[in-house]
Parts: C-alpha cells; sequence; structure tokens
C-alpha cells in the first residue's frame, strides 16, 4: 500500500471539483485592493468571505504599527517564547488583553488554532470528562484528542441535551469542562450562553467559551458574546483568534491568575515559535480601534441586517439566526460549485463551504460582511445572487 494510497476517495473527489473551471480549494486571490476588494484572474471581485469583520486589515495606523516592529525588532523571534524569552511587545499584548476583558491573565499563542490546541489539550488530561458542541471547531475536537479526555458530544445548542448528559455524570459534572463558541463559523448562530451558564451555576463545570468569531462583534465593547449576554463571570476561560476581528494572526486565552501555569505546561505554547513582531504590533493598533470605535461594529451590525435582508427577499435558504456570517445553504456540492463560479464571475467571491467542513451534511455558499463594506457593494452581492436566479 502506499504511503498516499488511504487518500485516494479524498482525492478522486476533489478532481471532480478540478477539471474545469476555478479550484475552490486554495482559491488563488491575485490581488487584494482593500479590505472589500480585490482580483481573481482578471476578474475585480467584492470580497465577502473573509471574516474580516471589522475591516481592519488596511488599517493605517495598524500598517505602520506593524512596518515599525519590522524595521525595530526584525521579522521574527525564531523560537518559542520558552526558549528564547518574550519581547516586550508579547508581555504588553498580553497585559492589554487582560486589562480589555477585565481578567487577571492573558496568554498569546501563534495561532487561533494553537491557543485552542494550548489550553484545551493540558486541560483535558486522560480522566477528564469534556462535553463540547457536537458543531464546534476542527481544533476543540483536535485539542480534546490530543489531551486523552473523554469526550461527551451534546446536540448543537441544545442546552437541554447539555443537562441531560451533565446529570447522568452525577458528581463527576462538578469536574467536567464545558466547551462552545461563540458565533459558530459555518451557520453564524450563536450559543446559549445563558442557559449553559445556569447549568453550569446549578451542576458545576468549568466553562470555556472561543469567542473567535463574536469578538469585536458583539457586546458592548466588543468582547463578545459573553458580554453581550452578561454572562462573563460564569466563563473560566475566554479563547479567541487574531485572524477575525483583529485582521492578523495568533491566538490568545483570558482567565484567572491561575491560567498562567499554562505557560509552563502546554506543549503548543511550549515549543511553537511565538508570533511575529509585526503581527504583535498590528493587534495591538487594532485592539485600540475596537476599543475606542464601536461605530465599526454598527456599521457591520447594518451590513449583515441589510445583506440577510436581501438574500431573504430572494428567496435563499439561509441560516436562522442575521449575523455577520450569512450562509446560503445549496442543495448539492455540484450546485454549490456552479454557483460559486458564476458568483466570481459576477465579482463577488464568498466561500464554498462542503461536508464535511459544512454541519449536517449540507453545502454552503458562506458569505461573511465587514464593517468596510459600503451599503453598495452590499447591494452588488445581492444583485449577483439575484442573477442566479434568473
Amino acid at each position: 500500500m502506499g504511503l498516499y494510497d488511504k487518500f485516494s476517495r479524498l482525492a478522486n473527489e476533489r478532481k471532480q471539483f478540478q477539471t474545469s473551471g476555478l479550484n475552490p480549494f486554495g482559491t488563488c486571490i491575485d490581488e487584494v485592493y482593500s479590505a472589500t476588494e480585490g482580483r481573481i484572474g482578471n476578474q475585480k471581485i467584492v470580497l465577502a468571505g473573509t471574516n474580516n469583520y471589522l475591516g481592519l486589515t488596511f488599517n493605517a495606523q495598524a500598517i505602520a504599527d506593524g512596518q515599525a516592529a519590522i524595521a525595530t525588532y526584525g521579522t521574527g523571534t525564531t523560537g518559542s517564547r520558552m526558549a528564547n524569552g518574550s519581547y516586550g511587545a508579547h508581555l504588553a499584548l498580553e497585559q492589554e488583553l487582560a486589562t480589555f476583558f477585565d481578567r487577571p491573565s492573558a496568554i498569546v499563542f501563534s495561532t487561533g488554532y494553537t491557543a485552542n490546541l494550548g489550553v484545551i489539550s493540558t486541560l483535558a488530561a486522560p480522566g477528564t470528562i469534556v462535553l463540547i458542541d457536537e458543531d464546534s471547531h476542527a481544533s476543540i475536537y483536535d485539542a480534546c484528542a490530543l489531551g486523552g479526555a473523554q469526550i461527551i458530544r451534546f446536540r448543537h445548542n441544545n442546552a437541554q441535551d447539555l443537562e441531560r448528559r451533565m446529570l447522568r455524570l452525577g458528581e463527576s459534572a462538578r469536574e467536567a469542562i464545558i466547551i462552545v463558541e461563540g458565533i459558530y463559523s459555518m451557520l453564524g448562530d450563536v450559543a446559549p450562553l445563558v442557559e449553559i451558564a445556569d447549568i453550569k451555576r446549578r451542576l458545576g463545570g468549568y466553562l470555556l467559551v472561543d469567542e473567535a468569531h463574536s469578538f469585536g462583534v458583539m457586546g458592548a465593547t466588543g468582547r463578545g458574546l459573553a458580554e453581550e449576554l452578561g454572562v462573563e463571570q460564569d466563563v473560566d476561560i475566554i479563547l479567541g483568534t487574531f485572524s477575525k476581528s483583529l485582521a492578523a494572526i495568533g491566538g490568545f486565552a483570558v482567565g484567572g491568575e491561575a491560567m498562567d501555569v499554562l505557560r509552563y505546561s502546554s506543549r503548543p505554547y511550549i515549543f511553537t515559535a511565538s508570533p511575529s513582531p509585526s503581527s504583535i504590533a498590528s493587534v495591538r493598533s487594532s485592539l485600540k480601534t475596537i476599543a475606542t470605535q464601536p461605530n465599526l461594529r454598527k456599521k457591520l451590525w447594518n451590513n449583515a441586517h441589510r445583506l440577510y435582508q436581501g438574500l431573504a427577499t430572494l428567496g435563499y435558504q439561509l441560516g436562522k439566526r442575521i449575523s455577520p456570517v450569512v450562509p446560503v445553504i445549496i442543495g448539492s456540492k455540484e450546485e454549490g460549485l456552479r454557483l460559486w463560479r458564476e458568483l466570481i464571475a459576477r465579482g463577488v467571491y464568498v466561500n464554498l463551504v462542503l461536508p464535511p467542513a459544512a454541519p449536517s451534511g449540507i453545502t454552503l455558499l458562506r458569505c461573511s460582511v465587514n464593517a468596510a463594506h459600503s451599503e453598495e457593494q452590499i447591494d452588488t452581492i445581492i444583485q449577483a445572487f439575484a442573477a442566479l436566479k434568473n
């Protein structure tokens, strides 16, 4: 048996989508002009599939701070923080994140994926019970598997199912770890955190919330879903990423003072090279923007409502909740690929999401809006979808 023979079925499936036209697996965006515009081949496009929720990828101050950091500290740290030491900017960002979330401690990781892997795998050791929403991100599943914990899945966004499973655990529930997300990245829905926090108060356990897609987007100050719903005091650790609203790359965890022990026990933290100086600098800049410009969240949500309502009026099947993630549910993989290519031909780029990345075996044309989209650009997206109906 060849090294890659076990992947033959997957390879054959992918070839079916690569025989003609644009390849949806690793699309090359040839140029990016702004937070909302780019070019694929000869086609200028509106970018509606980026997760750049606050439109900060071209923020002038963030770019200037990143360039200054390269000039001052060089292009990289060339090693882990444990071995090579932390730069002052790493520590400053951690303090700024802790202050922003009003928490005693924050730890910065090299990616959002590594943040989940580093925190969850260390806490979810053998003998630990972890209850996770069945639609959790791959990084959460991988972290639980790496840690060796017993994994119990509960039905997506079903607090009653979580409670039933907690009750079956009896006294063991008091030491269990519950993990959910803020905004779920595929369907744009949110965890029922009020109900989950109530279950935790009554039955015990520790609550971790991955706010990757809700940080900067929800809450009075942009801290995420837990802030929006008033249950931050019930969340033991908040996890997040720099690659969405903060428009860079990296990840973080914020929690109590005791969380600092993870710096000395988390293998993904200890053995991964630390984030580059330029990324840290641009994130610090963007964090200040989030804290001082709440108008960006207002614009983002106005755009989300405009797109959702426009597509709903056209008769498309959408996710149940309005959010910056606007998923259009398509009948088949083949139809999804056809529509995705036709949208690009009409100047609109969205994400084609196929099973198993999409939940429940469905196919999605996943749109994501940001605060930099103009109303005219949102209307361009709607008009492109309207043309597909003809």
